[in-house]
């Protein structure tokens, strides 16, 4: 008996069957999250700005004229006045000072490179001068010494010498603001402690102390008693204006001849353009310094009158004033200075007023002095590596 065979498929049937399979497996949802898109590609970031180095700090060569400065007389100077520093490293420095002896010029460059470091303070300002006048005054007025030197009279109310607030109490007791200068001078009478040239009266106010000289051989010290609390106009730039003066001699020493020889009311109505007035003492004369607002005497040529608003009295400085603006002065003042005084004009911190000395050439030289002023403070140098 014959067996039954089972037929096979040929060969092209299976392959058409598998590759239906493969693409059934393709179109299938394969399990898992869906990639989301491609991310764009990564831009590199600019490297960053290279950090600038710190500012480099004031070395003493970097002061102009340092090197010549006569730093034997300003150690001397700052020895004799440093007693008024608050700052406990300055007054440590101070102490140092005052158990030497007076140092030769390269020692004492040396003390003071080595206890201070220099740092400019930001911006130009103006520097002037003044000084310790020595004028003649009279007992008694005559034609020629006309002007009364008045002491501080008894209706002005104020809180301290300079005060801002000072006031006149009338009769009835009410306070009102103190009078100006012109009227001051219209009232006359009154008490007089000298009778002075109106002129050199009008620059003892600026100055705020002087001594007088008699013709029997006295002298005197006219010292700073009070004002009638008015802001200080100086009366150079009017008198230019009006062409009573040239725009380059505006010194001093120029209005000083002017008034002089316009002595009267002339003079008057130009000394009026100042509304400020000074009231003064008189003291015996012992030929000492002025003393300035720091109470100590001032050195000459190394004392200087700030804004203690923006500075300290006690205080050491560079000054470096130059470009002068009016005809016969010094090309330049560059010097260590200490903060010892204050004065009715002096507003700024780059604002400085060098006291000059005592005397007529004194007078002469600071007349002259109008210079464009960088400063440096003098910062004591504190730590261990100090």
């Amino acid at each position: 008996m014959a067996r039954r065979l089972t037929p096979r498929a040929p060969w092209s049937v299976l392959a058409a069957a598998l590759l239906t399979l493969t693409l059934a497996a393709c179109a299938t949802p394969r399990s898992g999250p869906t990639p989301g898109p491609r991310p764009s590609p990564v831009r590199p970031l600019p490297p960053p700005a290279p950090t600038p180095p710190p500012e480099r700090l004031e070395r003493f060569e970097d002061l102009p004229g340092w090197a010549n400065d006569d730093h034997a007389a300003a150690f001397d100077a700052f020895r004799a006045t440093c007693g008024v520093a608050r700052d406990p490293a300055l007054a440590e420095i101070c102490r140092r000072a005052r158990g030497l002896p007076p140092l030769s010029g390269l020692a004492a460059r040396a003390f003071f490179e080595d206890s201070f470091r220099p740092e400019l303070v930001a911006g130009e300002g103006v520097l002037t001068a003044y000084f310790s006048p020595v004028y003649e005054a009279r007992d008694r007025p005559d034609a020629e010494f006309s002007a009364p030197l008045r002491p501080k009279p008894a209706d002005l109310v104020t809180s301290g010498p300079g005060a801002k607030d000072a006031l006149k109490r009338g009769p009835d007791g009410k306070l009102a603001p103190y009078p100006n200068r012109a009227a001051i001078e219209a009232q006359g009478g009154g008490p007089a402690l000298a009778w002075m040239r109106p002129e050199e009266k009008f620059f003892l106010q600026i100055q705020g102390s002087g001594v007088l000289t008699y013709p029997d051989g006295r002298r005197l010290k006219a010292v700073f008693a009070a004002t009638n609390g008015l802001p200080f106009a100086g009366i150079a730039n009017p008198m230019r204006d009006k062409g009573l003066l040239a725009a380059n001699n505006t010194s001093g020493e120029a209005i000083r001849v002017w008034l002089a020889s316009h002595r009267g009311p002339e003079a008057q109505q130009v000394m009026a353009l100042n509304p400020r007035y000074v009231f003064f003492t008189l003291a015996p004369d012992d030929g000492r310094q002025p003393v300035g607002a720091a109470g100590v005497p001032l050195p000459p040529g190394r004392a200087i009158a700030v804004d203690v608003s923006s500075n300290t009295l006690g205080e050491l400085f560079y000054i470096d004033g130059q470009a002068p603006t009016l005809s016969g002065a010094f090309p330049s003042y560059r010097r260590t200075a200490m903060a010892l005084d204050v004065g009715g004009a002096i507003k700024g911190q780059v604002r400085a007023d060098l006291y000059l000395g005592q005397g007529p050439e004194a007078g002469v030289e600071a007349g002259r002095v109008r210079h464009t002023l960088r400063m440096h403070r003098l910062v004591p140098k504190v730590g261990p590596g100090r």
